[in-house]
């Protein structure tokens, strides 16, 4: 959880989406006490915790992680065979495009 807190140090007001995995007290704690509004779920063996979740973000959350684990099926990109960063993102835009459009 460490990184979690270094990674969200900047983070000043607006809405903070995450899975279960970032439900910890002091994460929480510490950026509601910032100004953030913290969607995400409370983890399944936190049995005393109880949390209001905005099921609307939440759901658009997954769809942001879901185009990713889309695009990641496209072995060039998963794997990053390319070592020039404009190749490597013209295969990004082209594995967007496929999923988009099927």
């Amino acid at each position: 959880m460490r990184h979690a807190h270094e990674l969200l140090a900047e983070a000043r007001g607006g809405y903070v989406l995450g899975d279960a995995a970032y439900c910890a007290a002091s994460l929480v704690n510490a950026l509601t006490a910032r100004g953030c509004k913290v969607v995400v779920p409370v983890h399944p063996t936190h049995t005393h915790t109880r949390r209001r979740l905005n099921r609307r973000l939440y759901r658009r959350r997954w769809r942001v992680e879901d185009f990713f684990l889309r695009l990641k099926r496209f072995r060039r990109v998963a794997t990053r065979y390319e070592k020039r960063a404009l190749n490597f993102l013209g295969f990004v835009h082209l594995g967007a495009v496929l999923t988009w459009l099927f």
